[in-house]
């Protein structure tokens, strides 16, 4: 042990040596909840208080309660610059169709594949049906008709929701950030103590000293996964404090990362930085430079990623529970909008999550009593 130590202690000062490439990992456990916060703050603000949308109105003298209606609810007329290119024509026997208890015609003209326009096209929309439903009640009062006569079925749903649980969505993508940095956190140091090594030709000087192979490939791998979690604690603690700053509570729910929850999240975390260790290590061994590893690895996370965005969307089959990162994630998920935690997905995923980690340091073993690994060839 005190060589495997030795080693560790080793890949750490090199480690540190280059601060840059190390910090490059950590930089998206600091950054990605401080963007996702600055991004929920602006949505929000959008949501519960929406601008004005400025919009063509044509014969608008037509229907003055109706312009007078979207107005009040921020829909104004206007030929100015910042006016959205959608336009609302009234007919012209508008008034005599609505005196006459008719359907009165409105053209709503705009590109629908216009991406930056769909919002405002639904907003228009969705305030012109409204309007409809008003004055059809309206009409049918005047006719001594109770308008809950149309409605025949009234339909009342008790939402069982917590308000910790309404956030389940927002905490879904949070758990997902932070599982993949744990991937991100470790990946520089992988490639550098492996490619980079043998590319400075320190690699093979390093196994002439009198140490075991397996002495080598645990000390490197240590050293990743201690970076891994360092990644895992500094997202935690950013996630802690930066989701406080957002007014949750605008949208009826909140977003709380508690102590038990982080506790909870290192303990898993723990088999899922070895295995993100053992496999980038792995995969940076068998390529023969360091760009190459870089190319490898890039290529090589899309599985963590695919598997984690399955569990968070729920668009993967059942098969998923029972696997490494994805059986994890939907742990996770149920434990923080206050469900039962399937301890026996949670058992088996982490439980194959170290049998692959296994794996793969054996077979990290086995490569490095390779010549060809060893030098690059």
């Amino acid at each position: 042990m005190k060589t495997v130590i030795a080693m560790v202690q080793k890949e750490l000062i090199d480690a540190m040596r280059d601060k840059r490439s190390v910090m490059a990992g950590l930089y998206y456990a600091i950054g990605t909840p401080l963007l996702m916060c600055g991004m929920f703050m602006v949505l929000i603000g959008q949501v519960t208080s929406p601008e004005d949308l400025n919009i063509k109105i044509s014969n608008a003298d037509n229907a003055p309660d109706l312009v007078r209606y979207l107005n009040n609810q921020g829909i104004t007329h206007s030929d100015d610059n910042d006016t959205k290119d959608i336009e609302l024509i009234i007919s012209a026997d508008y008034a005599a169709q609505m005196a006459a208890a008719k359907p009165a015609e409105v053209t709503l003209i705009a590109d629908n594949s216009n991406e930056k326009l769909q919002k405002s096209i639904r907003r228009v929309e969705l305030q012109l049906q409204a309007y409809s439903s008003e004055m059809g009640s309206l009409r049918l009062i005047a006719r001594g008709i109770n308008p809950a006569v149309v409605q025949p079925i009234k339909v009342i749903v008790e939402d069982r929701a917590t308000p910790d649980s309404k956030g389940g969505f927002i905490l879904g993508i949070a758990i997902f950030t932070m599982i993949y940095s744990v991937f991100i956190s470790g990946m520089n140091l992988a490639i550098d103590t492996s490619a980079g090594e043998r590319e400075r030709n320190s690699l093979a000087l390093l196994l002439s000293h009198p140490i075991s192979t397996r002495q080598l490939v645990l000390g490197k791998i240590i050293a990743v996964t201690c970076f891994a979690l360092l990644g895992l604690i500094l997202i935690l603690i950013v996630s802690k404090f930066a989701y406080t700053f957002v007014p949750w509570q605008q949208l009826g729910f909140s977003v709380t990362i508690s102590p038990d929850f982080m506790a909870l999240m290192l303990l898993i975390g723990i088999p899922l930085a070895i295995m993100a260790a053992t496999l980038q290590l792995f995969v940076s061994f068998m390529a023969k430079s360091f760009k190459e590893a870089q190319s490898y690895l890039t290529m090589v996370l899309f599985v963590p990623l695919a598997l984690s965005m399955a569990a968070s969307y729920n668009i993967a089959p059942d098969v998923l529970e029972w696997l490494p990162v994805s059986g994890q994630q939907q742990a996770l998920m149920a434990f923080i909008k206050g469900r039962e935690v399937p301890m026996l997905q949670l058992l088996v995923s982490s439980a194959a999550t170290i049998v692959i980690s296994i794996a793969l340091a054996l077979g990290l073993e086995r490569l490095l009593k390779s010549e060809k690994v060893v030098f690059g060839l």
